[in-house]
């Protein structure tokens, strides 16, 4: 699962506007701006969320879930939980 936030943070940490992602995961930029525009986990059609992390991936975006370790190397960023202080 991504999350509106992630995906924002992903396309920042890229460099790129919603035009190059939407064409990196061939998905119109309407789909793209829904997406970001979202609140919590993003839903739709499992085909297009597919695109969308695979095309991340392959850019060299690691997705961290809640609570999860990452197993990658390199640098990234951690929203903290919202109790956590900032």
């Amino acid at each position: 699962m991504i999350t509106a936030a992630q995906l924002r943070a992903a396309r920042a940490l890229l460099g790129i506007d919603q035009r190059e992602l939407a064409q990196r995961c061939a998905l119109s930029l309407p789909t793209i701006q829904r997406m970001e525009a979202s609140e919590g986990v993003i839903r739709g059609n499992v085909d297009s969320l597919m695109k969308l992390v695979d095309a991340l991936a392959v850019a060299g975006i690691e997705l961290i879930g809640e609570g999860t370790a990452s197993s990658g190397g390199g640098r990234g960023v951690r929203l903290k939980s919202q109790g956590g202080s900032r």
